[in-house]
Order: structure tokens, then C-alpha cells, then sequence
């Protein structure tokens, strides 16, 4: 028979439970999930509970939602084209390249996005009539096609942001293929390979892995900077609730529910990237 103090000890020497306790459990989840699901409980609370106006707010600004969503991705998309080249070209050993690229953005990020949008809705119309004047008598084709050129404002709006983001995401790119290290692209040139495809194949899917965080940033102030359109004209979700206070007066609550829409996509779509983010870092400590 065993003692007190030895039956004790006995009992401290247990393996402890591989069970995880409900507090560790919990620690595994994103609790900022509950603030999205606060602000879409809210929306449905405000559409149910005072149908007048907001039953009648929200369908009127669901067009705008569309709008803003499909503004944003298209744009990211050749954001992220412009970005990757012009990452590339900062940190080419071709002088002429990387001067252009350096300049460019240099230029791009010293000019406020709002001005660039603006310059490129109505400024650069009249610069390629100029142009196309300009060309007309020694090529008559390019300079009917310069003068020709008229942009709608979802064309202008996407330009100006892909003209302006890129600049941003061409240093994201560039800090991100600068810190890999170099011995990489030394082994791959040393097998042979060119320096695309040391870039292509060993370099940039590394990097990528890298930027994942400040690209998603990049895309969740793409969304929220996407009212800035509403200055051109376009129907974004900003420029919908607009159009409704100037048609019913309601400021308070039009511009409420216009904060909650955008309230929700931005902790969703930044919860999707935390999400990768946490995924990617799993599969890079899995990997060592």
C-alpha cells in the first residue's frame, strides 16, 4: 500500500492531458471575426427594426458595393502587374532600367492618389489631343487614334489607381525579392541557369511567400481609398450614398450604413489575409 505522500506523487507525475483545455481551444480563433459578425448583426438589426429608411438605404447601395468590389479587384490585378515589373526593374543591374523605375516611383508616391485620379479624368484627355495634333501631319493614323481617345470614368478610375498603387507595390516587390538571399540566385546561375529564369523559378516564388502581408494591406487600402472615385462620377458604394442624401436629406443615416458596408469588407477581406498570412507562416516552419 502506498502512503499519502507517495500516492500524491504518483498522482504529479502523470503525463499531463493532450486533451486541449477549452482556453486553448479558444486561443486558436480569430476573435475579430465577432466584430464582423457585430456589424453584419447590426445591419440586419437596423434593416429590420427600422425598415424607414433602412430597409430602403441598403438595397439602393448594394449596385454601389458591386461597383466597388469589382473597381478594386480589377485594379489590384494590373496593381500587381506593374508592381512585380517594376520591383524587378529597381533592382535590375541595368542602370537605364533601374533609373526608370526608381523614377517612376519616386514621381508617383510624392503626388496624393486623389490628384492622380483627377490628372488622369481630366488632364490626360487633353494631352493626348495634343499629341495626336502634334503627330497628325507626319502620322496622320496615330494622331486621328491619339485624338480620339476619350475615357469613360470606370476606365479612369482603374488607370489611376494602377498607375498610382503600382508605384507602392513595385517597393513591395522590391524589398521582397531584396531579402532573399543572395547565395540563392548564385546557386541557381550556377546551375545553369539565366537571370529570368533564376528569377522566375527560385526568387519570385520565394519573395512571394515574403510579401503576402503588405500585399493584402495593399488590398484592403486599395478598398477603403476606392471612394476616392466618387469624385469621377463613378457609382461606387461612397458615391450611391451620396446621390441618396442629396435625394432624401437623410445624412445620418445614409452615411451610417455606408461606414457599416465598408466596416464589413475590410475586416473580412482582412481576416481572409490574416488567415493566409498564419497559413503561409505554418507551412514555412513545417518546411525547415
Amino acid at each position: 500500500m502506498l502512503g499519502r505522500s507517495e500516492r500524491r506523487a504518483a498522482v504529479d507525475l502523470k503525463p499531463p492531458s493532450t486533451q486541449p483545455s477549452e482556453r486553448g481551444r479558444w486561443a486558436h480563433i480569430d476573435r475579430w471575426w465577432l466584430l464582423l459578425l457585430a456589424a453584419i448583426l447590426l445591419v440586419a438589426f437596423l434593416y429590420l427594426a427600422v425598415p424607414d429608411p433602412f430597409a430602403d438605404i441598403l438595397p439602393f447601395l448594394l449596385d454601389g458595393v458591386v461597383v466597388t468590389l469589382q473597381l478594386t479587384i480589377v485594379s489590384f490585378f494590373f496593381i500587381l502587374v506593374i508592381g512585380m515589373l517594376g520591383g524587378l526593374g529597381r533592382v535590375s543591374g541595368n542602370k537605364l532600367i533601374s533609373g526608370i523605375a526608381s523614377l517612376y516611383v519616386e514621381i508617383v508616391r510624392g503626388i496624393p492618389v486623389l490628384v492622380w485620379l483627377l490628372w488622369i479624368w481630366f488632364a490626360l484627355p487633353q494631352l493626348l489631343q495634343y499629341l495626336g495634333t502634334a503627330v497628325t501631319g507626319f502620322a496622320p493614323g496615330i494622331g486621328g487614334w491619339l485624338s480620339g481617345i476619350r475615357l469613360d470614368a470606370y476606365t479612369a478610375a482603374v488607370t489611376g489607381f494602377s498607375f498610382a498603387y503600382g508605384a507602392y507595390m513595385t517597393e513591395v516587390f522590391r524589398a521582397g525579392i531584396q531579402s532573399i538571399p543572395k547565395g540563392q540566385m548564385e546557386a541557381a546561375r550556377s546551375l545553369g541557369m539565366n537571370y529570368l529564369q533564376a528569377m522566375r523559378y527560385i526568387v519570385l516564388p520565394q519573395a512571394v511567400r515574403v510579401i503576402v502581408p503588405p500585399v493584402s494591406n495593399e488590398f484592403v487600402t486599395l478598398l477603403k481609398d476606392s471612394s476616392l472615385v466618387s469624385v469621377l462620377a463613378v457609382s461606387d458604394l461612397t458615391r450611391r450614398g451620396r446621390e441618396y442624401v442629396a435625394r432624401t436629406f437623410l445624412s445620418f443615416d445614409t452615411f451610417t450604413m455606408v461606414a457599416l458596408v465598408y466596416l464589413i469588407l475590410t475586416v473580412f477581406f482582412t481576416r481572409i489575409s490574416s488567415a493566409l498570412e498564419r497559413r503561409l507562416a505554418v507551412e514555412r516552419r513545417g518546411a525547415k
